[in-house]
């Protein structure tokens, strides 16, 4: 018994490393060297375009153009397929809610739950979507660093400045918060591993006595975020940070003949799905 709860407490934190969104992969590729404005414009495109598709043809494109990207990334696929764990949960509370709850023709029932066809229908695309969507946004952040990303963000909403927004604020705050997951993961590892070593025990009991068992966890967990967020604050102040009114860039940002070229790229992927969508 306690040694299915010492494999179960390790499953869980194995879960917990392989969150791949806010990860950065240091290989040498094409979508690296690529200016993250490029990439977030195309981050963008792709998430518009799963929600525009709605039959199987339209999925098949956005497969196929997400293989391509993984391709020219250099990023493993394994890797890239390891980070859809931490979704799972979510992933089967979705197809659930969907096959179960959507009316239409019935194909069979389970007790009181009917299975229609438009269900199942609904569930696949939105698992597929769903799926497409994680790996879609984690290839982004798997290619671009937290700087860059601060810089993409900035220089992409530049035009807002004008109404006084503080733009280089909200990138920052967004870069540093994507920055921020993988390492709380990891403090969440450590203490899990910690806490285990104690006795600690986050399987057994009901609902209330797991939540109670994660006291242990939160707390320290907490202490340990509020802990690096001021260290971060007293280093940014002894840095002199101010805002960003008048800071100067050390790698300003320039397109490049491979950023033009998948701008284009983009405008040809909208043009398939659209006519996807029309003709099928």
């Amino acid at each position: 018994m306690l040694c299915w709860r010492y494999c179960a407490d390790l499953e869980r934190i194995n879960m917990l490393r392989e969150i791949t969104i806010g990860q950065y992969y240091p290989v040498d590729s094409v979508l690296h060297r690529m200016d993250p404005r490029t990439k977030l414009f195309g981050t963008m495109v792709y998430i518009v375009s799963l929600f525009l598709a709605d039959n199987v043809w339209g999925y098949a494109a956005a497969a196929v153009f997400l293989a391509v990207v993984i391709r020219l990334s250099r990023v493993p696929v394994s890797f890239m397929v390891r980070g859809l764990k931490a979704i799972l949960f979510l992933l089967l509370i979705s197809v659930s809610f969907n096959l179960f709850l959507t009316d239409g023709e019935e194909l069979f029932r389970i007790w009181v739950l009917r299975v229609t066809k438009e269900g199942v229908r609904m569930a696949g695309f939105m698992a597929v979507r769903l799926i497409f969507l994680v790996m879609g946004s984690s290839v982004m952040t798997l290619t671009t660093t937290p700087n860059q990303l601060t810089d993409g963000l900035e220089k992409s909403l530049g035009f807002l400045k004008k109404i006084k927004v503080p733009v280089h604020e909200m990138a920052m705050i967004m870069s540093i918060a994507l920055r921020f997951i993988p390492i709380l993961v990891e403090e969440t590892d450590k203490i899990m591993k910690a806490q285990m070593a104690r006795g600690a025990d986050f399987e057994s009991g009901g609902l209330v006595q797991k939540a109670k068992s994660m006291v242990p966890l939160l707390v320290p967990l907490f202490i340990s975020a509020f802990r690096r967020a001021t260290d971060l604050a007293m280093a940014m102040e002894a840095r002199c940070y101010h805002g960003g009114e008048g800071r100067t860039k050390m790698k300003p940002l320039r397109y490049a003949g491979r950023d033009y070229a998948a701008y284009l790229t983009y405008a040809a992927y909208m043009g398939v799905m659209a006519a996807v969508r029309v003709v099928f």
